[in-house]
């Protein structure tokens, strides 16, 4: 082919995707998708393979592939022009119930020619708990409607049957219905471009660059892995809910060209709602994968060829029906995709040539808390903390992690304003900033997380319910990298506060948790009122750390402890760090004597062992 002609459709197809994103988020009325980018559009072949992934969360794109797969199974025979598919069962491609693929086929002259697929975290789903995350559920029975596809545009007609099935079932209809006409919107869009670029290169040519394309990314992937390290690298995660500790165990092999993940070593399926299906944790591996491998390369079929992956049936990676999946995304997916970015970096970080692409995991854990009740103005409201996406950005081999800086599988996650959330909710925010020594130490820091808290406001309930579906208070979960250490495990607190408690310092007025009056209750798993004068405070963790922190330029520990992201504590004690007490300023003798002194320890430990 032309190759003037092949660069022109690549990047129409890139096109293509972008726009059918911004009418995706321009529709939507939901702060999760136009806010948090929780979104997704791509562009798939005739047969259900990924042709073009676009961004927001990586998860998606092959798990909406076998969406498409799925559908042609089951539609063989009625799949027309101007028709459109739901699917939400975790069971069959999706990774649980709340978010929804729309799936859209795309036909020119009569013949199929393609496919869209979008999908949102829909506003409520009418699981056990509003918003979908239901961490009380102990079946997939109570999280909510579920379809393993059906038909909700008929050659171009919307189906009323259909669509008001599903919002019968669910808190907000009027929400729902919009975020489900939004995803209409981004497939008709998708569809229409990808039409005008077929009428105006002819369908041979088109179907020809898009082939080209697929076998450019396998080739370009293959390629870039025999440049890598042959070898084996293990990364495990652990979540702990309700005092049951679960695993996600992870050997990664390297050999040629082939990339092996294995997760035999992982827990049995929970009866907790951290499970995932088996398509979820295929698009977990690929979530770091894409970003970390393939920055060069368009994210297709390509690229999926020369990976396998090991995930033996009942266990938390790929649990059987009816286990309950409605805490996956911030649970099991959460940790494969974790384990998956350590092992890809460890073998970054053992090439000389890819030793700059290597990372310490970024925010590895997510802490979505919904909020429902009544809102200031009389209606209900159902949302999530869109803090949830802001994240913390891992430490790179040359390079400190970004603060509050995001996820790796969602190049374009970002959280709302504090204002947005104070319009849709009745609460009011005390503070929300960066957190004190959460970032993962190392020669290079870990990007810091940061911290919240906010108190009923204008509630005409009295205050709100939220649900907290957290699972890594007890463990660390962004690794380091190369002796960097992790960053800081999430907390959750609720503030009891009262008059008596009170007293002259009203929790409302309160500028830190130390000066927040009230006992303060740990939470991380449930439903929990907050109302009257309580609070609810939460900190959520950074990225992993990069190499030796005894390594880092006592310098950067100084202006750290200045920005106030690092403790006069873990200057001294992690970094080996001293200050003149009264100037203030570094003491280079003594940071030198008392490195000297920490490595002298850890030979002596070592020793011992």
């Amino acid at each position: 082919m032309d190759p003037i002609t092949f660069s022109i459709i690549r990047h129409r197809l890139y096109r293509i995707v972008d726009e059918a994103v911004i009418t995706l988020k321009n529709v939507s009325g939901s702060a999760t998708t136009n806010e948090g980018h929780d979104l997704m559009v791509s562009l798939y072949r005739a047969n259900g393979s990924l042709l073009m992934g676009g961004v927001g969360f990586l998860h998606h794109l092959t798990s909406a592939a076998e969406a498409c797969k799925a559908i042609i199974r089951r539609f063989k025979g009625d799949i027309h022009e101007g028709d459109m598919f739901l699917l939400n069962d975790p069971y069959t491609a999706a990774l649980h119930t709340s978010d929804i693929y729309l799936i859209s086929p795309i036909h020119y002259d009569d013949q199929l020619v393609g496919w869209s697929a979008c999908f949102v975290h829909v506003y409520d789903i009418g699981a056990m708990s509003p918003g979908g995350f239901s961490p009380q559920s102990q079946d997939i029975y109570t999280e909510g409607f579920s379809s393993p596809g059906i038909k909700i545009i008929d050659r171009g007609e919307l189906r009323n049957d259909v669509l008001d099935t599903l919002l019968n079932m669910v808190r907000n209809p009027e929400m729902v219905s919009l975020d489900i006409r939004s995803l209409i919107a981004c497939n008709n869009v998708a569809r229409d471009r990808f039409r005008v670029l077929i009428r105006k290169y002819g369908e041979e040519i088109v179907d020809g660059a898009c082939m080209t394309l697929i076998d450019q990314s396998e080739q370009l992937l293959r390629d870039r892995l025999r440049e890598l390290p042959n070898g084996k690298w293990q990364s495990r995660q652990y979540m702990d809910v309700n005092a049951e500790v679960h695993r996600v165990g992870l050997t990664m092999t390297k050999e040629d060209d082939h990339l092996v993940f294995d997760f035999s070593d992982s827990s049995p399926e929970s009866p907790y709602s951290i499970n995932c299906a088996y398509w979820a944790s295929w698009g977990g591996l690929f979530a770091p994968l894409f970003p970390l491998l393939c920055y060069d390369i368009t994210w297709n079929e390509g690229v999926i060829r020369p990976i396998e992956m090991i995930a033996p049936e009942g266990t938390i990676v790929n649990c059987r029906r009816p286990a309950p999946v409605s805490v996956a995304t911030v649970g099991a997916i959460q940790s494969v995709n974790n384990a998956a970015c350590t092992t890809i970096g460890k073998m970054l970080a053992a090439s000389e040539k890819y030793k700059g692409e290597a990372t310490a995991v970024w925010h590895a854990n997510h802490f979505a808390i919904f909020l429902f009740g009544q809102n200031q103005r009389g209606g209900q409201s159902i949302g999530i903390l869109t803090e949830t996406f802001a994240g913390a950005g891992g430490a790179r081999s040359f390079a400190d992690g970004v603060d509050v800086g995001g996820e790796v599988p969602n190049p374009i996650s970002r959280m709302a304003n504090v204002e947005s959330m104070e319009a849709a909710f009745p609460l009011r925010y005390l503070f929300r900033r960066r957190m004190k020594d959460s970032g993962g130490a190392g020669e290079y820091r870990g990007g810091v997380g940061a911290e919240l808290a906010f108190v009923p406001h204008d509630a005409p309930d009295g205050g709100l319910h939220y649900v907290v579906s957290g699972k890594g208070t007890q463990f660390p979960m962004s690794e380091g990298l190369n002796g960097g250490y992790p960053g800081a495990p999430n907390s959750y607190l609720w503030v009891h506060s009262n008059e008596e408690t009170a007293g002259d310092a009203p929790l409302s007025f309160a500028q830190s948790l130390e000066s927040m009056p009230g006992e303060k209750e740990s939470v991380t798993w449930g439903v929990y009122p907050i109302m009257g004068r309580d609070g609810l405070y939460v900190q959520w963790n950074g990225g992993g750390g990069y190499g030796d922190p005894l390594e880092r330029d006592p310098a950067a520990v100084v202006a750290d402890f200045e920005e106030g992201v690092v403790s006069e504590w873990t200057l001294r004690n992690v970094y080996g760090v001293v200050i003149d007490g009264d100037a203030g300023e570094l003491d280079g003798p003594g940071t030198e004597a008392a490195r000297k002194a920490a490595r002298g320890t850890r030979l002596q430990r070592e020793a011992a062992e």
